[in-house]
C-alpha cells in the first residue's frame, strides 16, 4: 500500500477531509484529544513541564494558542486564546499584535504554536513589552533530530524546512502556515543571531523529548496505534532513548532579562 494510503486509512474518521484552518476542526480536535486516553496523558505531561518551570511572582499567565487543549484546567487564572473565535476563550488575539500592558504578564506559555507564527521576530518583540521582567515565554514545539527530521518531513502534514534561511514564511492561514522546524532553527541552529537580535531574552534551557509517543498516539489526525494502558511502557521507553539524541519534541524556556547589561545568552542545556 503507498504511504499516502497507509496515512489516508489511519486518519481518524471524524477528521478526514477537515479544513485545518476552520475553528469547527479545532473544536473536532478537542473532542479527539479527550476520546483518545493515550494522547491525553501526553498533553497531561507537556503540561507538567510547563508549569515546572513557570516563574513565581506577581502577573497574569497568558496561553496563545490554546487550540483543542486544556492547560487551563491545570493552571487556575490563565489568560486562554486563539486567533479565531472558538467556545470557552477568553480573548481571540494575533500573536503578532499582543493588547497588554507593559509589563503586565508574568509568562506566556504555548503548545505546538511558536512554528505557526509567520514572524517570529515580531513576536518576540512584542512578548518583551507584555512580560514583566524576570518572566519567560515556556514552550513545547517539535524539535529537530535524525529520527524526527525523517518523521515530520514524510508522515506530517505541515511544512518542515530546517534548511530555511529566513525565520518568516508566508501565512497560508492560521493553523495551515507552518515550518515545524522554526523552533530548532531559532534557538538552536541560529542561536547567535537570536542572543543578537532579542538581547532581552535569555535562554534558560532545552529540554528535547518524547522520540516516540506522541507518533503512536496518532495526535488529533490519526487514530492511536497503542492502547492506552501501554503509555507508561512508552514513557520509559522514551526516557531512555531521548538520552541518545532522539527527540521528536523540546521544552523550551526563554527568560526575560532583568538588567539589560548582564550576560544575554547562555548556551542552552540539553538535559535528557
Amino acid at each position: 500500500m503507498p504511504l499516502r494510503d497507509y496515512l489516508r486509512f489511519l486518519t481518524q474518521p471524524l477528521a478526514r477531509d477537515c479544513d485545518i484552518n476552520s475553528p469547527s476542526t479545532t473544536q473536532l480536535r478537542r473532542r479527539i484529544l479527550l476520546e483518545n486516553p493515550f494522547l491525553r496523558r501526553i498533553y497531561e505531561e507537556w503540561y507538567g513541564a510547563i508549569l515546572e518551570t513557570l516563574p513565581a511572582g506577581p502577573g497574569r499567565i497568558l496561553e496563545i494558542g490554546t487550540g483543542a487543549g486544556f492547560l487551563s484546567q491545570r493552571l487556575p487564572g490563565l489568560i486562554t486564546s486563539e486567533i479565531f473565535q472558538i467556545p470557552g476563550l477568553d480573548l481571540v488575539l494575533d500573536s503578532c499584535r499582543l493588547p497588554f500592558a507593559a509589563q503586565s504578564l508574568r509568562a506566556i506559555v504555548m503548545t505546538d504554536v511558536l512554528h505557526h507564527i509567520p514572524d517570529v521576530r515580531q513576536f518576540l518583540n512584542q512578548a518583551s513589552a507584555c512580560v514583566k521582567p524576570g518572566g519567560a515565554i515556556v514552550m513545547i514545539e517539535p524539535w529537530d533530530s535524525a529520527w524526527s527530521r525523517w518523521i515530520f518531513t514524510h508522515l506530517h502534514h505541515e511544512p518542515y524546512q530546517p534548511d530555511a534561511e529566513r525565520w518568516e514564511f508566508p501565512s497560508t492561514g492560521p493553523l495551515s502556515g507552518a515550518n515545524g522546524a522554526l523552533p530548532w532553527i531559532v534557538f538552536e541552529r541560529d542561536k547567535a543571531r537570536f542572543a543578537a537580535e532579542h538581547p532581552q531574552w535569555q535562554v534558560v534551557s532545552i529540554l528535547p523529548m518524547m522520540p516516540f509517543r506522541y507518533l503512536l498516539s496518532g495526535g488529533v489526525t490519526y487514530r492511536s496505534l497503542v492502547p492506552g494502558w501501554t503509555f507508561p511502557l512508552w514513557r520509559a521507553i522514551d526516557r531512555t532513548v531521548q538520552r541518545f539524541g532522539m527527540a521528536m519534541f523540546a521544552r523550551i524556556v526563554v527568560r526575560r532579562c532583568e538588567d539589560p547589561d548582564r550576560p544575554r545568552f547562555t548556551n542552552p542545556s540539553l538535559p535528557r
